[in-house]
């Protein structure tokens, strides 16, 4: 054991840590009751981000859009991802440093890099099997959102399933949407909701203009 936490305080898994360190007292916050499980939860708005333009002057960032869908963010809460994400990061660092019988910092570092990306994918695979679950919690007020203005956070049109984000007082809620024949959409615009299909749970959505 306290060869364990003597690793653990190293140099080189001091970064790996201090974020396990940071998770654990947010669910000890949570459990005790100082804050709600969404306190520290993140809009993940990702139109401030760097943007990528288009042929036609366009800016898009409807890639990265992509890249945080698949790892299943935006689809269970954050913190619930960072920590599915720093523990296995915090186990990787600590035996692949040992293994390795590495003492240098700098090289600590770069060996982040790889075990952020391994860490990425063993989140999405832990945290899969809860975006049916927060789905479900969420369904009920979902069930009512026919009239709602939504904002796209990828394109959608009758023949591609896109993703729109409601803001709401608390959590935005996310939908799976299509629009009707004839109509595309692209991420950044607003649309307003107009039917659900129960049997596929997604959204029917028209170009909302202002």
């Amino acid at each position: 054991m306290n060869e364990l936490l003597t690793a653990a305080v190293s140099p080189v898994n001091i970064i790996p840590t201090l974020l396990l360190v940071f998770i654990f007292m947010y669910w000890l916050t949570v459990i005790v009751g100082v804050i709600d499980l969404d306190a520290l939860d993140i809009d993940l708005d990702v139109e401030g981000g760097e943007p990528a333009v288009d042929a036609d002057g366009h800016v898009s960032v409807e890639w990265l859009n992509s890249v945080l869908l698949f790892f299943n963010l935006g689809q269970v809460p954050f913190m619930v991802f960072l920590t599915f994400l720093v523990v296995p990061l915090w186990v990787i660092s600590v035996m692949g440093n040992y293994y390795l019988g590495n003492t240098s910092f700098i090289l600590g570092l770069l060996l982040l890099i790889p075990n952020l990306l391994i860490s990425l994918f063993i989140a999405k695979l832990l945290t899969t099997p809860l975006v049916k679950v927060f789905s479900a919690l969420d369904k009920e007020s979902k069930e009512k959102m026919e009239g709602k203005i939504c904002t796209l956070l990828t394109s959608a049109s009758n023949q591609k399933i896109g993703q729109a984000r409601i803001d709401t007082p608390g959590s935005p809620i996310l939908l799976n949407v299509m629009t009707y024949e004839g109509i595309s959409m692209d991420s950044g615009e607003d649309g307003m909701v107009i039917e659900r299909d129960p049997q596929k749970n997604i959204y029917f959505i028209e170009p909302f203009i202002k």
